[in-house]
């Protein structure tokens, strides 16, 4: 945990918080903090700044808060992902919120098993604590947006052009000519199928909307090493 994510709830006056359950057992253990301690927070899709420890016992801790910075700009990207398999699915979640993602679209595709969207791991407050131990990680605040989509004809005919509007439109697919590009300059829309990737009719309909189809090179990744591969092409440094 690089960062201790404050919620409103969590004040009890002005600059003033008291922490419990999860966070407070990592501050315990992990910091092992002492009264007159600093830690690193971040206020819940709000500024960063440094906590003071000012009371610690069994039942909580109380911080004196400062927030004064920033945190880090998003991508300018939109990803739509054809829905990991549930043991893949949490860890993508983290990976992704770490690196910036603030739009996610989950999405079905014919290799997307229908088992896949039964896991309570789509439920909204497990999506929510993946994405806070993402930010946690990156030392960022701004949580992302996920929407779940169970038919794909339907969401890239009549939803994907306005999402992708204005944007440059990529589709990852093994089986074209064209590599990805490097270091772009303008928002993205970006989208990634499951393991084995699109069928080509999915990718027909992508380039339907605009989508170009673009490659890694010859070898086959999983998705949770595809996504930060891309990323690290279209958004060097960000």
């Amino acid at each position: 945990m690089n960062l201790i994510i404050l919620e409103a709830g969590d004040f009890v006056e002005p600059g003033r918080v008291q922490l419990r359950g999860r966070r407070l057992q990592h501050i315990r253990e992990v910091h092992r903090v002492a009264a007159g301690d600093t830690l690193r927070v971040g206020l819940l899709d709000g500024e960063i700044g440094n906590g003071r420890v000012i009371a610690h016992s069994e039942d909580g801790i109380e911080l004196a808060v400062t927030l004064d910075r920033t945190a880090p700009a998003p991508l300018p990207l939109t990803l739509i992902l054809a829905l990991p398999r549930p043991k893949m699915l949490k860890r993508t979640i983290q990976h992704v919120t770490a690196l910036g993602v603030k739009k996610l679209y989950l999405v079905n595709a014919y290799r997307v098993e229908k088992s896949y969207w039964q896991t309570p791991w789509l439920e909204a407050h497990r999506l929510r604590e993946q994405c806070l131990l993402g930010l946690e990680q990156a030392v960022d605040t701004a949580m992302p947006i996920i929407e779940l989509r169970k038919r794909f004809k339907p969401f890239v005919e009549d939803e994907l052009p306005a999402i992708a509007a204005g944007s440059q439109r990529l589709v990852a697919h093994p089986v074209t000519e064209t590599p990805c590009p490097v270091d772009i300059d303008r928002s993205t829309t970006l989208a990634v199928g499951p393991e084995g990737g699109f069928i080509p009719y999915e990718v027909e309909k992508l380039q339907q909307q605009g989508f170009e189809a673009v490659h890694l090179g010859p070898r086959i990744l999983r998705v949770e090493t595809a996504i930060p591969v891309l990323l690290s092409r279209l958004f060097p440094g960000r």
